[in-house]
């Protein structure tokens, strides 16, 4: 019955995001409204009703993290894409550890912090 309700809402928000992009300018955001904010918002709903408000908290706090890293992986590998001289195979591959690294970074230090 789980998988149904993450199907149905899953399928719901990525609709709706779709729509928001479509709706916004410029046009290369539609892609992004269309996948990661949806799937986040589906994940997070249905945590928070599965395993509580805090469970929840905790799940979007580190997706906040991983976000943070995402954008420092986007701007390297924009930067090297611009200079012309590594594929776009190559370049997202070898930036993705930049992503992991950042996120778990990141999430270390606010263990150490205590929160």
């Amino acid at each position: 019955m789980e998988l149904l309700w993450r199907f149905l809402l899953g399928g719901a928000m990525v609709s709706l995001f779709a729509l928001l992009g479509d709706v916004l300018r410029p046009r290369r955001l539609a892609g992004i409204f269309g996948g990661a904010p949806s799937v986040a918002l589906a994940t997070l709903a249905l945590t928070g009703y599965k395993s509580g408000a805090a469970i929840a908290s905790l799940e979007a706090r580190s997706m906040v993290l991983s976000g943070l890293g995402f954008v420092l992986y986007v701007y390297v590998a924009a930067r090297l894409l611009a200079s012309g001289r590594w594929s776009a195979l190559l370049v997202s591959l070898g930036a993705l550890p930049i992503w992991g690294l950042v996120a778990l970074a990141a999430g270390l230090l606010l263990r150490l912090a205590g929160t």
